[in-house]
C-alpha cells in the first residue's frame, strides 16, 4: 500500500511534497548506511595512523570532567562511554563520527522533504551532504565536529516541526539540542542567536508570547550551566584559549577569502545547492526564520576576521536541503533546465568522490602528493604553519608511534631508580597524547605538558627530584630549569609537521629550585 503526505498540510506554516513514504523512506535508509559504512570503512583502511586531536581528546577521556580548555565535555563523555564498551583503537573511536555521517545524512534529506522537495531534491541533497569535502573530513576522525553538525541538522528540522505545528513539545526538544550542542562546542549559541533572530524579525513573533520559547532558553542554559561553572572555577581558561587562538593561532580571514573558503570545503560544484537554499529560506514565509538564523550565523563569522570557513559547515545541513529543493524547482522551468536535471546531480556525485582523497587517507602517502599534484593543488594549514609535502590534516597523523618508540628507548636505558621517578615531556598536546596513548605497550609513565588542559593534569605528577625525558626543546632553554640536561636521541618522521620532525629527545636531571613553582606560572593555553 502506498502511504502519501498531502500536498497541502492544513496546518499553518510549510507545505510537504507528495511522496511515496515506503519508497522514500528506502532512499534516505539506503544513503544513510552507505554514507556510516563508507566511513567505517574508510577508518578500517586507514593509509596514515590517528590524527593529532584524537591523541588529545582520548587523553581527555582518561580525565573526565565537567569542561576542559579548549572545549566543552559533551564529546569526551561520549568517547569515554565508548572507550569503555569498545576501546580505542582508531576504528573504535572513528566509527562515532561515523555513525553521525549516516544520521546526517538522513535528517537532511528529511529537511530536504519537509520543505517542499521530491525525490529529486532528496537525492541532491544527500548527494550534497554525504560528499562535501568539509564533512567528509568532519566525520572521518573523532571530533566534536561530527556531534556539532548533527546536533545543527537536528535543530534546523526541530525548528522546521515549530514553525508547521506551534507545539511546545518541539520548542523543549529545540532547547534540549541547543543545550546539547553548546555543551558539545559554543558555536552552537551563534545558532541559538539566530534562532531567536528569525523567530523575532518575522511574523512567527507571535510565538514570544508564550512561555514555551522562554522555557526552552532556560533549558538549554541549565544544560550548558556545567561548562559554566568549570570555567568559573579555572580562572576563565576558555576565554583565554579563544583569545590567544584568535590572535596567534588562526589566520586571519577576510570576505574575500572567507567566500571562497566555503565554497572550495562544500565542493566548488555544489555551491549552486547552498546559494540556492539561501534563496528559498529567505524568499519563502514560512520557512524564513530558518533563513534568518542562517545568515546571522554567516555574519557572525564574517564581523570575525579570525574565523574559518568551516565554522560555517554546520549551518549548511539547511541550505543544502533546501537549495535542493530550490533547484528541483528551477530544472522543472523548461526543456533545457530538465535536460541539465540528471546531469548536474552527476556532477555533484562524481566531483565529490574525486575529492575524496583530499579529506580522507585512502591513498598511498606518495600517490596522495601526486594526485594533490595533479588537481593543482598545495599544501594548506589553517594556522599559517610551514608545511612540506603535505596538508596539515594529513601531516598531523605521521610521527607519533615513532615519537613514542623513540622516548620508550630512551627510557628503557635508565637506571630503575631513575625510572621510578621519571616523567615524559611533550610540548604540546600530541606529543604528550603519543606518549600516553603508544606509550601503554612500554609501558612508560604519564606524559604531562603545558598545553591546554594538560597543564592541569600534570600538576598532580609534578615532583622536584623527578628525571625528565624532554621532547623537542634546547638545551640551552632546560638549563633554566635543571643542572643536567643532554641530548641521547633524534625523533625522525618525515611526513610529520616540519616542526615535529627532527626532534631532539633531552635527559634532564637535578631541578632548579621548584618546578611547582615554575609549573604553575607558566601555561600554554590556544
Amino acid at each position: 500500500m502506498v502511504v502519501t503526505i498531502p500536498v497541502n498540510d492544513p496546518r499553518p506554516g510549510i507545505q510537504s511534497g507528495t511522496i511515496d513514504r515506503a519508497v522514500d523512506f528506502r532512499i534516505l535508509m539506503a544513503f544513510s548506511v552507505v554514507t556510516a559504512a563508507a566511513h567505517i570503512a574508510f577508518a578500517s583502511l586507514a593509509e596514515y595512523g590517528i590524527f593529532r586531536d584524537e591523541l588529545y581528546y582520548i587523553a581527555c577521556a582518561a580525565h573526565p570532567d565537567i569542561g576542559y580548555v579548549d572545549h566543552p565535555p559533551l564529546s569526551i563523555w561520549l568517547l569515554t562511554a565508548w572507550k569503555w564498551l569498545f576501546g580505542d583503537s582508531l576504528l573504535s573511536i572513528r566509527t562515532l563520527p561515523a555513525i553521525c555521517s549516516g544520521v546526517t545524512t538522513y535528517i537532511v534529506g528529511t529537511i530536504a522533504v519537509r520543505t517542499g522537495g521530491g525525490r529529486y531534491a532528496l537525492i541532491l541533497a544527500c548527494f550534497s551532504v554525504m560528499l562535501a569535502p568539509i564533512f567528509m573530513a568532519f566525520f572521518s576522525i573523532f571530533s566534536m565536529n561530527a556531534f556539532d553538525v548533527l546536533l545543527w541538522a537536528m535543530a534546523f528540522l526541530t525548528v522546521l516541526k515549530i514553525l508547521r505545528t506551534r507545539e511546545p513539545a518541539s520548542w523543549y526538544l529545540l532547547g534540549l539540542l541547543i543545550g546539547l550542542g553548546a555543551l558539545n562546542k559554543i558555536s552552537m549559541l551563534w545558532l541559538g542567536a539566530g534562532i531567536f533572530a528569525g523567530t523575532l524579525l518575522t511574523a512567527y513573533r507571535t510565538e514570544l508570547r508564550s512561555k514555551a520559547p522562554w522555557i526552552a532558553g532556560i533549558l538549554a542554559a541549565m544544560i550548558f550551566l556545567p561548562y559554566v561553572v568549570w570555567n568559573l572555577t579555572h580562572d576563565f581558561a576558555h576565554l583565554e584559549f579563544i583569545r590567544n587562538a584568535s590572535g596567534e593561532k588562526y589566520a586571519s580571514q577576510n570576505p574575500l577569502t572567507f567566500l571562497p573558503g566555503i565554497v572550495l570545503i562544500m565542493n566548488p560544484f555544489a555551491a549552486p545547492v547552498w546559494i540556492a537554499g539561501f534563496w528559498l529560506l529567505l524568499r519563502r514565509r514560512e520557512v524564513r526564520p530558518v533563513g534568518i538564523a542562517v545568515v546571522a550565523v554567516f555574519l557572525i563569522l564574517i564581523a570575525n576576521v579570525h574565523t574559518k570557513p568551516e565554522y560555517f559547515a554546520a549551518a549548511t545541513t539547511a541550505l543544502l536541503p533546501a537549495g535542493a529543493v530550490q533547484l528541483e524547482r528551477w530544472f522543472r522551468g523548461g526543456a533545457a533546465a530538465r535536460w541539465l536535471k540528471i546531469p548536474y546531480a552527476a556532477i555533484v556525485a562524481v566531483s565529490g568522490l574525486l575529492l575524496i582523497p583530499m579529506t580522507i587517507d585512502i591513498l598511498p602517502v606518495e600517490t596522495f602528493i601526486r594526485y594533490q599534484a595533479a588537481l593543482g593543488q598545495t599544501p594548506e594549514s589553517n594556522e599559517g604553519l610551514d608545511l612540506v609535502e603535505l596538508p596539515q590534516f594529513y601531516a598531523d597523523r605521521f610521527g607519533w608511534r615513532e615519537m613514542a618508540e623513540t622516548v620508550a628507548g630512551v627510557y628503557a636505558s635508565l637506571p630503575d631508580s631513575d625510572k621510578e621517578r621519571c616523567l615524559i615531556y611533550g610540548r604540546n598536546y600530541g606529543e604528550a597524547g603519543a606518549v600516553d596513548y603508544y606509550g601503554r605497550e612500554y609501558g612508560l609513565p604519564p606524559a604531562i605538558s603545558r598545553h591546554n588542559s594538560y597543564w592541569f593534569w600534570s600538576r598532580e605528577h609534578i615532583r622536584d627530584d623527578v628525571v625528565m625525558i624532554v621532547i623537542g626543546l634546547d638545551r640551552e632553554d632546560l638549563l633554566e630549569t635543571f643542572w643536567e640536561a643532554g641530548n641521547v636521541a633524534v625523533i625522525r618522521s618525515p611526513y610529520a609537521m616540519p616542526y615535529e620532525n627532527n626532534l631532539s629527545v633531552m635527559i634532564c636531571r637535578k631541578v632548579r629550585g621548584s618546578l611547582m613553582e615554575r609549573w604553575m606560572r607558566e601555561h600554554v593555553f590556544i
